[in-house]
């Protein structure tokens, strides 16, 4: 993977019907997509040498998407803060060029408005994957 432009990660929110159209519905100023695997720890006494052992394949794995930025259109503000407010999974696509794809549901867990007085209303929001997450190179 080469250096790439931070302002060509895409997230996309699938639209509330499901019929698996997905719209761009902001525009992120920064990004961190964070991807975690918690791991089972089977350590006892007999452990060769005291060292840690871990249960292959049992890790409880997650998505975390955090950004800041400001709305592309009312229509994005909205599906967000309804999706944030209902406490629903949604499904989102997140575009890493170069990179991957990575889809599936994610629940809005936080959201954050912000702004100056002689400025853009900004967001923060962070997003919590809510199941299997498919990732896809590109």
């Amino acid at each position: 993977m080469g250096v790439q432009r931070g302002k060509d990660i895409l997230l996309k929110l699938e639209d509330p019907a499901g019929s698996g159209l997905f719209v761009t519905v902001a525009g992120l100023r920064a990004r961190t997509i964070s991807l975690n695997a918690r791991t089972v720890d089977i350590t006892d006494a007999d452990s060769p040498g005291a060292w840690r052992e871990l249960l292959p394949g049992a890790s409880v794995r997650t998505v975390s998407v955090s950004g800041s930025g400001v709305f592309r259109d009312s229509a994005g503000d909205e599906a967000v803060r309804a999706s944030f407010f209902a406490q629903e999974a949604r499904n989102w696509q997140i575009i890493l060029p170069d990179f991957g794809q990575l889809d599936g549901a994610f629940q809005v867990a936080a959201l954050e408005y912000a702004g100056e007085y002689d400025g853009e209303a900004v967001y923060s929001l962070t997003l919590a994957s809510a199941g299997a997450i498919n990732f896809v190179a590109l």
